[in-house]
């Protein structure tokens, strides 16, 4: 796993910055408490999240549908998981 620099951490934080107060605090800590610790697959299955369009995001979050691939469907889980 691959330290990250400051710069890349705040693009990170920018793209965080979703269009709802609650995904963004999601997204948000996740960076900030388990990012770093994150192994490599879980870091790319972020950047999927990140890429993610937030209507269906949201969606997920709420437990109205799941992601198709089973790894991002337990990415979320784990997302969903990580106390406030």
């Amino acid at each position: 796993m691959s330290d990250i620099g400051a710069i890349e951490l705040k693009r990170l934080r920018w793209r965080c910055r979703r269009g709802m107060r609650e995904l963004d605090q999601l997204m948000e800590r996740f960076l900030d408490r388990a990012f770093a610790a994150a192994s490599d697959e879980d870091r790319a299955l972020f950047l999927k999240v990140l890429d993610t369009e937030d209507d269906i995001l949201w969606r997920w979050c709420m437990g109205r549908e799941r992601p198709e691939d089973p790894a991002l469907a337990g990415f979320v889980d784990r997302l969903l998981s990580l106390p406030p």
